[in-house]
């Protein structure tokens, strides 16, 4: 466990901030949908007005080159900045983003991973990266995103899921439920503190994610083959092939497999209650067999 200095200096630029009117975080209420305790979800219903980068329509600025002043939290030498979520549901939710361009839809680098790991080192919690629109990214600027947890705090609703999955997956097992196909996890785990070594060893499990889910390679590949989500904490890494960007009015991105769902005005509660969550993101989710697309109907 790190001294978590991010989390404290997140905290503390937020509420500056929020007071100068440079962060605006969302109003939500906030209702448990209770399923087996593996697959449990949280679903806010946004209150307040739709935020400018939730909506589709229409070029957008880059808001990180630049990137507002007030809302940096820390420098990493040499490529990359830490910045806090301008439209927060959760205290201290930060941005790890490229210094210069690099595309969200492009390859994780090495480099992404040592600036993450020196991140994670101090203050570690549920991280997630939405590769491009179809996974449900608002900004095509590279950028990965912490939601900070206390040490005895579950990273997120699904945990147990992914921790199943990761067990099953050790066994071999096969299924034919499209979201288990859609998705792969692999142990975090790591004996070495070395920080370079950490951040090649999260870089290998991420291109072994990649491999196994048919999604190409760096070395063969200028890009993924399609839009993807990843999910990473303390314990396991998760990858999800997209193919769509949302259904029955809900968008879906990494947090949507962790276990976090937002309803705006557009979503349709109803389908919700009669459907469930993982119905929802087997809606978007591209199942994987045998490194082989099996086509679903829209």
């Amino acid at each position: 466990m790190g001294t978590e200095t991010y989390w404290k200096r997140a905290l503390e630029q937020s509420e500056r901030a929020l007071k100068s009117g440079a962060l605006v975080p969302l109003s939500t209420s906030l209702e448990h949908l209770v399923g087996n305790p593996e697959s449990n979800f949280e679903l806010r219903t946004l209150e307040s007005r739709l935020p400018k980068h939730l909506k589709r329509e229409g070029p957008k600025p880059n808001p990180f080159q630049p990137w507002d002043p007030q809302l940096e939290v820390a420098r990493l030498d040499p490529g990359h900045a830490v910045i806090l979520n301008k439209y927060p549901v959760q205290r201290g939710h930060m941005l790890l983003i490229t210094s210069d361009w690099a595309a969200q839809d492009s390859w994780l680098t090495l480099a992404d991973w040592t600036a993450l790991v020196h991140v994670d080192q101090d203050t570690s919690g549920l991280w997630f990266f939405n590769s491009g629109p179809i996974a449900g990214a608002s900004q095509p600027h590279r950028h990965l995103q912490l939601l900070p947890r206390n040490k005895d705090e579950i990273s997120c609703p699904r945990d147990l899921w992914f921790q199943k999955q990761l067990a099953s997956q050790r066994r071999i097992e096969t299924t034919n439920d499209s979201l288990l196909n859609s998705c792969s996890v692999v142990s975090r785990f790591n004996p070495s503190k070395n920080q370079d070594e950490q951040a090649q060893h999260l870089y290998d499990c991420y291109l072994s994610l990649s491999k196994q889910l048919g999604n190409g390679h760096p070395s063969q590949d200028q890009r993924p083959r399609s839009f993807y989500n990843l999910l990473l904490t303390p314990q396991w890494m998760a990858m999800v092939r997209r193919r769509r960007e949302g259904a029955a009015g809900f968008s879906i991105n990494a947090l949507g497999f962790a276990g976090y769902l937002l309803a705006t005005a557009s979503a349709d509660r109803n389908w919700l209650k009669v459907h469930g969550p993982e119905a929802l993101l087997r809606e978007v989710a591209l199942e994987i067999r045998g490194n082989t697309v099996v086509e679903s109907s829209p």
